[in-house]
């Protein structure tokens, strides 16, 4: 059966056409000219889509069926957590308090919400076990950047000039790339025989000149650092601040908190642990927690509680970094995380942080046999934590199948591939995190569809590499398409 061609809107639109007639105006019919300047005015109409209702519904969704979704199947992307949002929290977010509430509210008139947030904040920080928090931070990595932000004016507070971040070798892409925009510069650190930093290395490049180490436990490895007591004291006796990474908190919540480990900033993903949607370009939340040291120079506004147990926002924080962005974070992104606690508690937490690490030592358990212990073998082969990495270097130089083979191939399973080529250090990397939300069944399924792929690739590797073969669009030439990204359209073709 051959796959469907895409078809833009604009080829449906016939001249004419409306979904919707909308009522006369009732303001004064005035000349766009007289009272916006030159530079505002388009020099033609705007070419939108003359197209019936059916037609944009059956467009819509038609769309919505050509994507691989969580609603749709098994999604084992390591380190983003793909896991199941409960639907009642949308309803939460979507209550009219919430959602019609206008972010120029005063706060007299805003009480509700920003006793949520105060109720959250304090929530966060009983986790993470740092007394602050902050929830202006719109992602994971604007919350790293808050994080370094912080460090710097920390150690500029002190009088002290420090230039480098530490960051092992196994961090995520977005580490290096905040410690460039925090002005600093990234020293790599490596990865021992256990899959943890290195100590010999991390002594070595532990100098006066070092602001942070960036650090993720567990790592991108699923590995716990067995180390991390004497990694902080390595930090904190050069001066250093230490920076938490808080991606894989999913795999420890309720068990052990960065703040006990010995960290001083903490940012939470709330995409990746509390059942926020993930992705996507839409609005996302990286709060961050931290120490008493770090706290005089948290972002403003603050949220504060009078005596009266009224809720203000506060700017007096002399040594503040300012704001981080407009207003104080996606408000519906709290809504929907607070309700996660609310609904969890304490014990649920650590029940869906331990039955994450149940599941993914039970599918690593599963695959040390057959083909898949035989091709993909663990990279480093000690109990994980919510994740773990294969390597799919046998299957290339055997059967000459790569990661990225057995992924495309995985859709035509109905699985969505895992991670692939990360960590850096792990050669053809698979990094697998199966999540709390997920049934023996499924998890069993998805190690059987490898087992098969493998021994497809036994048969007939050409079969394998040409792979997916039921997908609405067949195996795309990626890196042409980085190289030669094409990113307008001629909409007069169209027409």
């Amino acid at each position: 059966m051959q796959a469907e061609r895409a078809v833009t809107i604009f080829e449906k639109s016939h001249p004419g056409r409306r979904a919707a007639m909308l009522p006369p105006l009732d303001v004064p019919d005035r000349d766009p000219a007289d009272l916006l300047p030159a530079a505002a005015l388009r020099k033609r109409a705007a070419r939108l889509p003359e197209i019936a209702e059916p037609e944009i519904v059956r467009h819509y969704n038609r769309i919505s069926r050509r994507n691989f979704d969580l609603d749709s199947g098994f999604y084992p992307l390591g380190s983003c957590t793909m896991k199941h949002n409960p639907k009642l929290h949308e309803r939460a977010a979507a209550l009219p308090g919430f959602s019609r509430l206008h972010p120029l509210q005063p706060a007299e008139r805003a009480q509700g919400a920003l006793e949520l947030m105060w109720n959250f904040e304090h929530a966060l920080a009983e986790i993470c076990g740092l007394p602050h928090v902050c929830l202006q931070p719109s992602a994971g990595s604007h919350g790293e950047l808050a994080g370094l932000l912080l460090t710097r004016a920390y150690h500029e507070d002190r009088g002290e000039h420090r230039t480098k971040v530490l960051a092992p070798d196994t961090s995520h892409g977005t580490n290096p790339a905040s410690v460039t925009m925090a002005g600093f510069e990234t020293v790599k650190v490596a990865t021992n025989e256990r899959g943890g930093v290195d100590l010999d290395d991390l002594r070595a490049k532990a100098g006066e000149d070092v602001a942070c180490l960036m650090l993720t436990n567990p790592n991108t490895l699923g590995l716990f650092d067995e180390n991390i007591e004497e990694i902080a004291s390595i930090m904190h006796d050069v001066g250093a601040t230490l920076y938490y990474d808080g991606a894989n908190l999913n795999a420890v919540m309720g068990i052990s908190r960065p703040g006990d480990m010995g960290f001083d900033i903490v940012h939470v993903n709330l995409h990746k642990s509390f059942t926020q949607p993930h992705g996507g370009g839409g609005p996302g939340s990286g709060p961050i927690a931290v120490s008493d040291r770090i706290a005089p120079y948290l972002p403003v506004p603050r949220i504060v509680r009078d005596d009266d147990g009224r809720f203000e926002l506060s700017t007096n924080e002399p040594k503040s970094i300012g704001r981080m962005r407009g207003f104080q974070g996606n408000f519906g992104v709290f809504v929907r995380s607070y309700a996660y606690i609310c609904s969890l508690g304490a014990e649920g937490l650590k029940a869906a942080s331990e039955t994450a690490v149940l599941n993914a030592n039970y599918m690593l358990a599963r695959g040390r046999e057959g083909r898949v212990g035989k091709y993909l073998p663990v990279q480093f082969d000690r109990t994980c934590k919510h994740e773990y990495v294969l390597s799919a270097a046998p299957a290339k130089r055997e059967l000459s199948v790569k990661a990225l083979d057995i992924a495309k191939r995985l859709l035509d399973y109905g699985y969505h591939p895992p991670t692939i080529y990360f960590p850096l250090l792990v050669d053809e990397a698979m990094m697998i995190e199966p999540t709390e939300t997920e049934t023996p069944e499924t998890l069993d399924g998805f190690v059987e569809a490898l087992e098969k792929i493998l021994a497809e690739a036994e048969r007939d590797p050409e079969f394998v590499q040409n792979a997916p073969y039921t997908t609405p669009v067949r195996r795309m030439d990626e890196a042409a398409a980085a190289r030669n990204p094409v990113v307008t359209q001629d909409l007069d073709a169209l027409s």
